[in-house]
């Protein structure tokens, strides 16, 4: 069995500035050192190619150790060996599929590590990371003092002993996890984690992903992954490989590509320190499962849609603009009608817009003139099965606007348009995918059609990153 959470290599974990001599000659480039990384290097990983990944437990959880077996004859899994050995020698973080986003992991426990994060993103370092587990028992190697974790580790066979996981997670851990779903723990002053994964709160945020790529490069590595969303920082966030390497192409080593991401936006935050609970960040995980959850039935909202810049943020995404293009976003919120509107556009085209990109969802048809659509061939992201449905991709029209469609105007534009579909996950699953995509065929603005954050399921995620990533709102 691989080694598990917060002992390193032969049983000595490394002290949070302690380095090794790969970290002096591959350190991240930035303000430290000086140095630029080699090239950037994308390595596909079939999870059905690798070998075995599996739970193993008491009978009070399935999910307290993972087992990995590595097939040694595996090209995909020497590709995830090699990540792993990465992430335990250097400071240069790496980036993973996850069932959400792609991430960009480095150790957890140790400084200099953790400082490439915020390096590679040139994400403002009072901004929380998330840190990502692969089983029960290397989470509470996390909320143990250091020496405890080090000496006296929790196993499964013990008779009894005191959880240090909070009781009012036991609910949502069995019910959502593995999966979107991250809880706030406290954090101890002698933990086992870098200091810089907290941006000097008193909690940490923790989350055991869904997909076996990511639970398998944890294990292997043998450290805890602290892992925000794999991109530039403001950014929309990465699903594909691609992404990432449009993002951080020269500031990172390697990529691991497992396919498309299959929820498409990060994870449901949540405090349970608090009374009554709370939702920190909306994500794949929706308040109506939440309150389903015995000690949750009073869950109350703590974000709100639009960054939070007067307070410290107490989880990613709250107080910094995100998930922008380069390109100009206008949200026209539900209600609005079933089409995007030819004088709404106008006032664009009127100022100097040339490029249009359109993201519609559940009731806006074509603009101006129905277009065929085009998808992409579904891939895996980790998993032993393809993604639910393929990421739609845009189709491409000209227009002359004339006093037939818009009184005043003799311009032609080209229009970009991706329809994301009527159901809520995927629209969720293509949203990111979409902006960046718009962004590529260098439109000047996009108009993104708004959903009911009622709805349920990850409508609440889909319009707070919407809004977040937002210019202009049109409300009705």
């Amino acid at each position: 069995m691989l080694n598990e959470s917060s002992v390193g290599d032969g049983g000595h974990r490394k002290s949070k500035g302690e380095r090794t001599v790969m970290e002096d000659t591959a350190k991240p480039d930035g303000p430290e050192d000086g140095q630029r990384p080699s090239k950037t290097r994308v390595l596909p990983v079939d999870i059905s190619k690798i070998g075995q990944v599996c739970f193993t437990g008491s009978s009070k959880s399935s999910l307290e150790d993972l087992i990995v077996t590595l097939n040694a004859k595996s090209p995909d899994a020497a590709h995830l060996e090699e990540a792993a050995r990465h992430l335990r020698e250097t400071n240069i973080p790496v980036a993973f599929p996850t069932e959400t986003v792609y991430g960009l992991g480095a150790d957890a426990t140790r400084s200099a590590a953790v400082r490439g994060i915020y390096t590679a993103k040139q994400r403002p370092s009072d901004n929380p990371l998330i840190v990502h587990i692969c089983s029960l028992s290397q989470l509470r190697g996390l909320l143990q003092p250091e020496p405890e974790a080090l000496l006296s580790p929790y196993t499964p066979n013990q008779t009894s002993f005191n959880d240090p996981i909070p009781p009012i997670y036991a609910s949502l851990i069995k019910r959502f996890w593995p999966g979107p779903l991250t809880i706030l723990l406290p954090y101890l002053s002698n933990s086992v984690l870098a200091p810089e994964v907290t941006a000097g709160l008193p909690t940490f945020g923790a989350r055991m992903p869904s997909s076996l790529l990511a639970l398998a490069l944890i294990k292997t590595a043998g450290v805890p992954l602290a892992a925000p969303s794999a991109n530039a920082s403001t950014r929309p966030s990465p699903t594909t490989a691609q992404h990432v390497k449009h993002d951080l192409d020269g500031r990172i080593h390697i990529i691991l590509d497992g396919g498309p991401c299959d929820v498409g936006v990060e994870s449901t935050v949540v405090d349970g320190l608090s009374d009554p609970p709370s939702i920190l960040r909306p994500g794949g995980i929706s308040i109506e499962q939440l309150r389903e959850c015995p000690g949750w039935e009073h869950t109350t909202v703590a974000y709100k849609d639009g960054a939070e810049s007067k307070h410290a943020p107490r989880a990613p995404g709250m107080k910094y603009k995100h998930y922008s293009p380069k390109a100009g976003v206008i949200l026209v919120e539900v209600g609005l009608g079933e089409a995007l509107q030819p004088s709404l556009v106008k006032s664009y085209v009127d100022g100097g817009a040339r490029s249009i990109g359109i993201l519609r969802t559940k009731r806006w048809k074509p603009f101006l003139a129905p277009a065929a659509q085009t998808s992409e061939v579904p891939h895996t992201n980790g998993h032993n099965t393809v993604l639910s449905s393929p990421i739609p991709t845009a189709t491409h029209s000209t227009h002359r606007l004339d006093a037939s469609t818009l009184p005043g105007s003799s311009n032609d534009i080209h229009v970009w348009d991706i329809a994301l579909g009527e159901a809520t996950p995927a629209i969720a699953r293509g949203l990111f995918s979409g902006l960046r995509e718009l962004d590529q065929h260098g439109v000047d603005v996009i108009f993104v059609e708004g959903i009911d954050d009622a709805e349920g399921d990850a409508a609440a995620a889909v319009m707070n990153r919407l809004r977040k990533a937002a210019e202009v709102e049109i409300k009705s």
